[in-house]
């Protein structure tokens, strides 16, 4: 199975991505980057950082399977990751949705949507980023979040969209639906 967690920026993407994979034995899919590693961020745990020239040869050998730029990076999936046979999850930017979906049609998607998109930002300021890549988060939380809400077609393209309070409640959601997910396709 191949599962994507989608969501405004702070919503817990990466948190219950983690989650799926401690509890339910999911394997991450490593997205390769061009950016700098963040504080904290490991090499080849969810994400694989390369060089612009790295990154240019795995296209040249025919190993990128989908690439995006997001706030002036490059990131990129292998086709390795995105076909694997393995049960798989990582985060998905809603930008690249209609995308993905065409490239991995068997791709699950659990939009996470915040009850209260304030407790968001808190979540996100939290994180102690560069004020500029701050100051563009917090406007791409609401282009973002106004966007998915207003957008018909773009919600639809998700398969789930549960809410995020940041509790335990939640999370249970988030681990009963997987579980309900692996149970319909005999996992």
């Amino acid at each position: 199975m191949l599962l994507a967690f989608a969501g405004i920026s702070g919503i817990g993407k990466s948190y219950y991505k983690d989650k799926v994979v401690e509890k339910l034995n999911f394997e991450k899919v490593k997205i390769v980057t061009t950016r700098e590693m963040r504080v904290g961020e490991k090499n080849n745990d969810d994400k694989v950082f390369l060089s612009s020239d790295e990154l240019q040869a795995l296209k040249d050998n025919g190993q990128i399977a989908y690439e995006l730029d997001l706030l002036g990076n490059a990131y990129a999936y292998t086709k390795k990751e995105l076909f694997s046979n393995k049960n798989t999850v990582f985060e998905l930017h809603y930008d690249t949705i209609f995308d993905m979906k065409e490239i991995c049609p068997h791709l699950r998607v659990i939009y996470l949507l915040p009850k209260d998109i304030e407790v968001t930002k808190n979540k996100l300021r939290q994180r102690h980023l560069k004020t500029e890549v701050e100051m563009q988060r917090l406007s791409e939380i609401e282009q973002h979040y106004n966007r998915v809400t207003t957008d018909e077609n773009l919600r639809n393209m998700f398969d789930y969209v549960l809410y995020n309070n940041y509790d335990e409640e939640s999370e249970k959601n988030v681990i009963d639906l997987v579980r309900k997910l692996m149970k319909d396709e005999g996992i």
